[in-house]
Protein backbone atom coordinates (compact mmCIF):
# COMPACT_ATOMS: atom_id res chain seq x y z
CA UNK A 1 0.00 0.00 0.00
CA UNK A 2 2.91 2.54 1.19
CA UNK A 3 4.36 2.30 -3.00
CA UNK A 4 0.75 3.21 -4.15
CA UNK A 5 1.38 6.83 -4.84
CA UNK A 6 -1.03 7.52 -8.38
CA UNK A 7 -3.89 6.32 -9.76
CA UNK A 8 -1.22 4.58 -12.49
CA UNK A 9 -0.28 2.48 -9.89
CA UNK A 10 -3.38 0.99 -9.11
CA UNK A 11 -4.01 0.61 -12.88
CA UNK A 12 -0.71 -1.91 -12.77
CA UNK A 13 -2.22 -4.05 -10.17
CA UNK A 14 -5.68 -4.04 -11.52
CA UNK A 15 -4.61 -5.64 -14.59
CA UNK A 16 -2.57 -8.24 -12.79
CA UNK A 17 -5.64 -8.94 -10.57
CA UNK A 18 -8.42 -8.96 -12.67
CA UNK A 19 -9.50 -11.05 -15.36
CA UNK A 20 -8.65 -9.65 -19.52
CA UNK A 21 -12.78 -9.93 -20.50
CA UNK A 22 -13.26 -7.43 -17.41
CA UNK A 23 -10.66 -5.05 -17.96
CA UNK A 24 -11.65 -4.76 -21.19
CA UNK A 25 -15.00 -4.01 -20.55
CA UNK A 26 -13.83 -1.20 -17.60
CA UNK A 27 -10.64 0.59 -20.13
CA UNK A 28 -12.40 0.37 -23.95
CA UNK A 29 -14.20 3.22 -26.13
CA UNK A 30 -16.56 2.64 -28.73
CA UNK A 31 -15.31 2.43 -32.48
CA UNK A 32 -12.14 4.01 -33.03
CA UNK A 33 -11.93 5.37 -29.08
CA UNK A 34 -11.48 8.64 -30.33
CA UNK A 35 -13.70 10.21 -27.86
CA UNK A 36 -12.00 8.04 -25.18
CA UNK A 37 -9.17 9.70 -26.10
CA UNK A 38 -10.35 13.33 -26.07
CA UNK A 39 -11.91 13.14 -22.53
CA UNK A 40 -8.15 12.18 -21.16
CA UNK A 41 -6.31 14.48 -23.67
CA UNK A 42 -8.62 17.80 -23.39
CA UNK A 43 -7.73 17.74 -19.96
CA UNK A 44 -3.82 17.84 -20.30
CA UNK A 45 -4.78 21.36 -22.46
CA UNK A 46 -5.75 22.89 -19.69
CA UNK A 47 -3.16 24.51 -17.76
CA UNK A 48 -3.02 26.16 -14.36
CA UNK A 49 -1.86 29.38 -12.52
CA UNK A 50 0.58 29.33 -10.01
CA UNK A 51 0.15 31.83 -7.15
CA UNK A 52 2.56 31.99 -4.26
CA UNK A 53 2.98 34.05 -0.83
CA UNK A 54 -0.90 33.37 0.20
CA UNK A 55 -2.22 32.54 3.26
CA UNK A 56 -3.07 28.29 2.75
CA UNK A 57 -4.28 27.17 6.25
CA UNK A 58 -6.52 25.67 6.43
CA UNK A 59 -7.78 24.41 3.25
CA UNK A 60 -11.03 22.43 2.75
CA UNK A 61 -12.53 20.77 -0.55
CA UNK A 62 -16.08 19.75 1.67
CA UNK A 63 -19.20 21.13 -0.86
CA UNK A 64 -22.55 19.82 -1.60
CA UNK A 65 -23.91 17.83 -4.40
CA UNK A 66 -27.54 18.39 -4.55
CA UNK A 67 -27.82 19.79 -1.06
CA UNK A 68 -25.77 16.60 0.40
CA UNK A 69 -22.47 17.24 2.35
CA UNK A 70 -19.52 15.74 0.67
CA UNK A 71 -15.75 15.62 1.42
CA UNK A 72 -14.98 16.47 -2.07
CA UNK A 73 -16.79 17.70 -5.13
CA UNK A 74 -16.71 14.03 -6.06
CA UNK A 75 -19.31 10.89 -6.67
CA UNK A 76 -18.82 7.33 -7.07
CA UNK A 77 -20.34 6.84 -11.00
CA UNK A 78 -22.72 4.09 -11.86
CA UNK A 79 -20.25 1.37 -13.45
CA UNK A 80 -22.16 -1.93 -14.30
CA UNK A 81 -20.85 -5.14 -13.87
CA UNK A 82 -18.75 -3.89 -10.88
CA UNK A 83 -19.11 -6.91 -9.05
CA UNK A 84 -17.23 -8.46 -11.74
CA UNK A 85 -14.21 -6.44 -11.24
CA UNK A 86 -14.26 -7.92 -7.40
CA UNK A 87 -16.50 -10.34 -5.75
CA UNK A 88 -19.14 -8.01 -3.79
CA UNK A 89 -17.40 -4.70 -5.82
CA UNK A 90 -20.94 -2.92 -5.36
CA UNK A 91 -20.72 -3.65 -1.62
CA UNK A 92 -17.82 -3.24 -1.14
CA UNK A 93 -17.19 0.38 -3.17
CA UNK A 94 -20.31 1.96 -1.51
CA UNK A 95 -19.14 0.97 1.66
CA UNK A 96 -15.56 2.74 1.12
CA UNK A 97 -17.72 5.91 -0.29
CA UNK A 98 -20.12 6.31 2.64
CA UNK A 99 -16.66 5.96 5.14
CA UNK A 100 -14.99 8.60 2.60
CA UNK A 101 -17.65 10.81 2.57
CA UNK A 102 -18.86 10.62 -0.87
CA UNK A 103 -21.97 9.37 -3.01
CA UNK A 104 -22.08 6.38 -4.22
CA UNK A 105 -24.00 5.25 -7.62
CA UNK A 106 -25.44 1.76 -8.10
CA UNK A 107 -25.82 0.77 -11.68
CA UNK A 108 -29.30 -0.60 -12.73
CA UNK A 109 -27.03 -3.22 -14.03
CA UNK A 110 -24.92 -3.80 -11.14
CA UNK A 111 -24.26 -7.45 -9.22
CA UNK A 112 -25.12 -6.78 -6.34
CA UNK A 113 -28.97 -5.88 -6.26
CA UNK A 114 -30.25 -2.44 -4.59
CA UNK A 115 -31.32 -4.69 -1.51
CA UNK A 116 -27.94 -6.53 -1.12
CA UNK A 117 -26.40 -3.24 -1.18
CA UNK A 118 -28.74 -1.88 1.28
CA UNK A 119 -28.14 -4.45 3.65
CA UNK A 120 -24.39 -3.94 4.27
CA UNK A 121 -24.13 0.00 4.20
CA UNK A 122 -25.38 3.07 6.49
CA UNK A 123 -25.98 5.99 5.08
CA UNK A 124 -28.61 6.18 1.74
CA UNK A 125 -26.48 6.03 -1.91
CA UNK A 126 -27.73 6.72 -5.51
CA UNK A 127 -29.71 4.39 -7.82
CA UNK A 128 -28.93 5.08 -11.55
CA UNK A 129 -31.79 4.00 -14.10
CA UNK A 130 -31.57 2.76 -17.34
CA UNK A 131 -35.47 3.09 -18.61
CA UNK A 132 -36.09 -0.07 -20.04
CA UNK A 133 -39.00 -0.69 -22.72
CA UNK A 134 -40.85 -3.16 -19.95
CA UNK A 135 -41.91 0.31 -18.29
CA UNK A 136 -44.06 -1.85 -15.48
CA UNK A 137 -40.41 -2.98 -14.58
CA UNK A 138 -38.76 0.38 -14.80
CA UNK A 139 -41.20 1.76 -12.03
CA UNK A 140 -40.84 -1.15 -9.66
CA UNK A 141 -36.78 -0.71 -10.02
CA UNK A 142 -38.02 2.65 -8.74
CA UNK A 143 -40.06 1.71 -6.02
CA UNK A 144 -37.03 -0.32 -4.91
CA UNK A 145 -35.44 2.38 -4.72
CA UNK A 146 -37.04 4.30 -2.84
CA UNK A 147 -37.97 1.64 -0.33
CA UNK A 148 -34.24 0.65 0.11
CA UNK A 149 -33.75 4.68 1.08
CA UNK A 150 -31.47 5.54 -1.94
CA UNK A 151 -31.35 9.55 -1.11
CA UNK A 152 -31.40 10.68 -5.51
CA UNK A 153 -32.18 9.16 -8.54
CA UNK A 154 -29.87 9.37 -11.97
CA UNK A 155 -31.35 8.66 -14.90
CA UNK A 156 -28.91 7.97 -18.01
CA UNK A 157 -30.35 9.02 -20.70
CA UNK A 158 -27.27 8.37 -23.49
CA UNK A 159 -27.85 4.10 -23.35
CA UNK A 160 -31.06 4.24 -25.54
CA UNK A 161 -29.03 1.69 -27.64
CA UNK A 162 -25.09 0.21 -26.74
CA UNK A 163 -22.55 1.60 -28.66
CA UNK A 164 -20.13 -0.70 -30.73
CA UNK A 165 -17.45 -1.73 -28.42
CA UNK A 166 -15.35 -4.04 -29.78
CA UNK A 167 -13.33 -5.12 -27.05
CA UNK A 168 -16.67 -6.68 -25.34
CA UNK A 169 -17.40 -8.35 -28.64
CA UNK A 170 -13.95 -9.85 -29.10
CA UNK A 171 -13.55 -10.90 -25.74
CA UNK A 172 -17.10 -12.52 -25.64
CA UNK A 173 -18.26 -10.52 -22.66
CA UNK A 174 -20.75 -12.30 -20.40
CA UNK A 175 -21.32 -11.94 -16.85
CA UNK A 176 -20.10 -14.42 -15.30
CA UNK A 177 -17.35 -15.54 -17.76
CA UNK A 178 -18.50 -18.47 -19.88
CA UNK A 179 -16.03 -20.90 -19.29
CA UNK A 180 -14.09 -21.19 -22.56
CA UNK A 181 -10.53 -22.30 -22.52
CA UNK A 182 -8.84 -18.86 -22.85
CA UNK A 183 -10.99 -17.45 -19.76
CA UNK A 184 -10.04 -20.70 -17.96
CA UNK A 185 -6.63 -19.93 -18.57
CA UNK A 186 -7.02 -16.40 -17.84
CA UNK A 187 -8.73 -16.99 -14.54
CA UNK A 188 -6.42 -19.71 -13.29
CA UNK A 189 -3.22 -17.04 -13.42
CA UNK A 190 -5.56 -14.93 -11.22
CA UNK A 191 -6.66 -17.24 -7.87
CA UNK A 192 -7.47 -13.98 -6.06
CA UNK A 193 -10.07 -12.89 -7.77
CA UNK A 194 -11.20 -16.62 -8.61
CA UNK A 195 -11.60 -17.22 -5.06
CA UNK A 196 -13.53 -14.37 -4.34
CA UNK A 197 -15.92 -14.88 -7.34
CA UNK A 198 -16.38 -18.90 -5.98
CA UNK A 199 -17.20 -17.66 -2.08
CA UNK A 200 -19.69 -14.91 -3.02
CA UNK A 201 -23.36 -15.64 -4.33
CA UNK A 202 -23.47 -12.49 -6.13
CA UNK A 203 -23.01 -13.49 -9.69
CA UNK A 204 -25.42 -12.47 -11.92
CA UNK A 205 -27.68 -8.91 -12.72
CA UNK A 206 -29.16 -8.44 -9.11
CA UNK A 207 -31.40 -5.92 -10.07
CA UNK A 208 -32.69 -7.45 -13.01
CA UNK A 209 -32.48 -11.67 -13.03
CA UNK A 210 -35.85 -12.45 -11.17
CA UNK A 211 -37.50 -9.43 -11.72
CA UNK A 212 -37.94 -8.73 -15.38
CA UNK A 213 -39.78 -10.53 -17.34
CA UNK A 214 -39.17 -13.59 -19.75
CA UNK A 215 -35.56 -13.55 -17.78
CA UNK A 216 -34.98 -17.34 -16.17
CA UNK A 217 -31.28 -17.86 -16.92
CA UNK A 218 -28.24 -16.14 -17.82
CA UNK A 219 -28.90 -16.72 -21.52
CA UNK A 220 -32.28 -15.26 -21.40
CA UNK A 221 -30.44 -12.26 -19.08
CA UNK A 222 -28.19 -11.92 -22.03
CA UNK A 223 -30.70 -11.45 -24.42
CA UNK A 224 -32.87 -9.34 -22.84
CA UNK A 225 -30.23 -6.91 -21.78
CA UNK A 226 -29.20 -6.19 -25.33
CA UNK A 227 -32.37 -5.42 -26.67
CA UNK A 228 -33.84 -3.86 -23.49
CA UNK A 229 -33.35 -0.28 -23.58
CA UNK A 230 -36.32 2.34 -24.73
CA UNK A 231 -35.15 3.43 -28.07
CA UNK A 232 -38.45 5.47 -28.01
CA UNK A 233 -37.63 7.00 -24.76
CA UNK A 234 -38.33 11.06 -24.61
CA UNK A 235 -38.83 14.25 -22.70
CA UNK A 236 -42.21 13.71 -21.50
CA UNK A 237 -41.44 10.08 -20.21
CA UNK A 238 -38.43 11.78 -18.12
CA UNK A 239 -41.52 14.43 -16.87
CA UNK A 240 -43.55 11.03 -15.95
CA UNK A 241 -40.28 9.56 -13.51
CA UNK A 242 -39.78 13.12 -12.49
CA UNK A 243 -43.62 12.27 -10.95
CA UNK A 244 -42.83 9.28 -10.06
CA UNK A 245 -39.04 10.36 -8.01
CA UNK A 246 -39.54 13.10 -5.02
CA UNK A 247 -36.30 13.11 -4.18
CA UNK A 248 -33.35 14.88 -6.00
CA UNK A 249 -33.08 14.24 -9.43
CA UNK A 250 -30.20 13.60 -11.93
CA UNK A 251 -29.89 13.67 -15.17
CA UNK A 252 -26.60 12.05 -16.97
CA UNK A 253 -25.83 12.22 -20.44
CA UNK A 254 -26.00 15.81 -21.45
CA UNK A 255 -24.12 16.99 -24.06
CA UNK A 256 -25.46 19.98 -25.98
CA UNK A 257 -27.28 23.33 -24.34
CA UNK A 258 -30.85 22.36 -25.80
CA UNK A 259 -30.98 19.41 -24.16
CA UNK A 260 -29.51 20.85 -20.35
CA UNK A 261 -32.17 23.52 -21.18
CA UNK A 262 -34.52 20.53 -21.33
CA UNK A 263 -33.62 19.52 -17.81
CA UNK A 264 -34.00 22.83 -16.48
CA UNK A 265 -38.07 22.87 -17.52
CA UNK A 266 -38.53 19.31 -16.25
CA UNK A 267 -36.78 19.99 -13.27
CA UNK A 268 -34.41 18.24 -12.90
CA UNK A 269 -32.09 19.21 -9.67
CA UNK A 270 -28.05 18.58 -11.19
CA UNK A 271 -26.97 17.54 -14.53
CA UNK A 272 -24.27 15.45 -15.90
CA UNK A 273 -22.46 16.70 -18.58
CA UNK A 274 -21.03 12.73 -20.04
CA UNK A 275 -20.49 10.95 -23.01
CA UNK A 276 -20.68 8.19 -21.10
CA UNK A 277 -16.99 7.81 -20.76
CA UNK A 278 -16.56 7.48 -24.79
CA UNK A 279 -18.38 4.48 -24.64
CA UNK A 280 -21.19 5.66 -27.01
CA UNK A 281 -20.76 7.92 -29.65
CA UNK A 282 -17.32 7.70 -31.03
CA UNK A 283 -16.19 11.12 -32.78
CA UNK A 284 -18.11 12.90 -30.05
CA UNK A 285 -16.44 16.08 -28.71
CA UNK A 286 -15.24 15.55 -24.77
CA UNK A 287 -17.00 16.27 -22.21
CA UNK A 288 -14.71 18.70 -20.41
CA UNK A 289 -14.62 20.61 -23.58
CA UNK A 290 -18.51 20.66 -23.90
CA UNK A 291 -18.68 22.04 -20.32
CA UNK A 292 -18.28 25.91 -20.29
CA UNK A 293 -20.90 26.30 -22.80
CA UNK A 294 -23.62 24.03 -20.60
CA UNK A 295 -22.37 26.46 -17.39
CA UNK A 296 -22.76 29.35 -19.31
CA UNK A 297 -26.26 28.58 -20.38
CA UNK A 298 -27.36 26.77 -16.94
CA UNK A 299 -25.56 27.16 -14.22
CA UNK A 300 -27.70 29.67 -12.12
CA UNK A 301 -30.75 27.05 -12.91
CA UNK A 302 -28.82 23.73 -12.33
CA UNK A 303 -26.16 22.71 -10.74
CA UNK A 304 -23.65 21.32 -13.49
CA UNK A 305 -21.24 18.18 -13.06
CA UNK A 306 -19.12 16.65 -15.02
CA UNK A 307 -18.10 12.62 -15.77
CA UNK A 308 -15.54 11.12 -18.41
CA UNK A 309 -12.24 11.80 -18.31
CA UNK A 310 -11.22 12.63 -14.76
CA UNK A 311 -8.52 10.38 -14.02
CA UNK A 312 -6.51 12.61 -10.91
CA UNK A 313 -7.57 15.26 -8.44
CA UNK A 314 -6.31 17.92 -10.66
CA UNK A 315 -8.84 16.99 -13.14
CA UNK A 316 -11.22 17.86 -10.29
CA UNK A 317 -9.51 21.13 -10.07
CA UNK A 318 -9.85 22.05 -13.88
CA UNK A 319 -13.58 21.04 -13.79
CA UNK A 320 -14.15 22.91 -11.34
CA UNK A 321 -12.45 26.10 -12.81
CA UNK A 322 -14.61 25.59 -15.89
CA UNK A 323 -17.75 25.96 -13.65
CA UNK A 324 -18.42 22.04 -12.75
CA UNK A 325 -20.13 21.98 -9.37
CA UNK A 326 -18.89 18.45 -8.90
CA UNK A 327 -17.29 15.46 -10.74
CA UNK A 328 -18.63 11.60 -10.91
CA UNK A 329 -15.60 9.26 -11.10
CA UNK A 330 -15.57 5.95 -12.85
CA UNK A 331 -12.83 4.30 -14.17
CA UNK A 332 -10.62 4.95 -11.61
CA UNK A 333 -12.85 3.87 -8.62
CA UNK A 334 -12.60 0.24 -10.91
CA UNK A 335 -9.18 0.40 -10.58
CA UNK A 336 -9.01 1.09 -6.98
CA UNK A 337 -11.72 -1.73 -6.46
CA UNK A 338 -10.37 -4.62 -8.66
CA UNK A 339 -6.85 -3.76 -7.41
CA UNK A 340 -7.60 -4.36 -3.75
CA UNK A 341 -11.32 -4.35 -3.17
CA UNK A 342 -12.45 -1.70 -0.75
CA UNK A 343 -9.44 -0.59 0.58
CA UNK A 344 -8.39 -0.04 -3.57
CA UNK A 345 -10.96 2.58 -3.24
CA UNK A 346 -10.43 4.58 -0.48
CA UNK A 347 -6.95 4.45 -1.62
CA UNK A 348 -8.00 5.92 -4.85
CA UNK A 349 -9.99 8.41 -3.18
CA UNK A 350 -7.24 9.64 -0.89
CA UNK A 351 -4.77 10.09 -3.31
CA UNK A 352 -7.16 12.73 -5.62
CA UNK A 353 -8.26 14.23 -2.67
CA UNK A 354 -4.15 14.82 -1.81
CA UNK A 355 -3.55 15.43 -5.36
CA UNK A 356 -6.86 18.08 -5.25
CA UNK A 357 -6.50 19.71 -2.25
CA UNK A 358 -2.27 20.23 -2.98
CA UNK A 359 -3.41 21.76 -6.20
CA UNK A 360 -6.19 24.09 -5.09
CA UNK A 361 -3.24 25.13 -2.68
CA UNK A 362 -0.59 25.66 -4.73
CA UNK A 363 -3.32 27.99 -7.39
CA UNK A 364 -3.75 30.38 -3.99
CA UNK A 365 -6.75 28.75 -2.58
CA UNK A 366 -7.94 27.46 0.59
CA UNK A 367 -11.36 26.36 -0.05
CA UNK A 368 -12.35 25.12 -3.35
CA UNK A 369 -15.56 27.36 -3.76
CA UNK A 370 -13.36 30.11 -4.58
CA UNK A 371 -11.82 28.09 -7.51
CA UNK A 372 -12.45 30.04 -10.94
CA UNK A 373 -11.78 30.35 -14.52
CA UNK A 374 -9.96 33.17 -13.75
CA UNK A 375 -7.11 30.08 -12.23
CA UNK A 376 -6.56 28.51 -15.52
CA UNK A 377 -5.22 29.59 -18.76
CA UNK A 378 -5.92 26.69 -22.49
CA UNK A 379 -2.36 25.46 -23.68
CA UNK A 380 -3.01 27.01 -26.79
CA UNK A 381 -3.11 31.00 -24.90
CA UNK A 382 -0.33 30.53 -22.75
CA UNK A 383 2.17 32.43 -25.58
CA UNK A 384 -0.68 34.32 -27.45
CA UNK A 385 0.52 37.64 -25.93
CA UNK A 386 4.31 37.34 -26.86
Amino acid sequence: MSQICELADLQRLYHKRVPKMFQGYCESGSWTQQTLGLNKSDFQRILFRQRVARDLEPRSLASQMVGQDVKMPVAIAPVGLLGMQHADGEILAAQAAEEFGIPFTLSTMSICSIEAVAKKTQKPFWFQLYVQKDREFTKKLIERAKAAGCSALVVTLDLQMIGRRHADHRNGMTAPPRLTLPNIIDIARRPKWALGMANTRNKAFGNIQGCATGVDDMSDLMKWTAGSFDTKLNWEDIRFFRELWQGPLIIKGIMEVEDAKECVKLGADAIVVSNHGGRQLDGARSSISTLPEIVAEVENQIEVWLDSGIRSGQDIIRAKALGAKGVMVGRPMVYGLGAMGKAGVTKMLEIFHQEAELTMAFIGHRDIANVSRKDIVFQEETFKNV
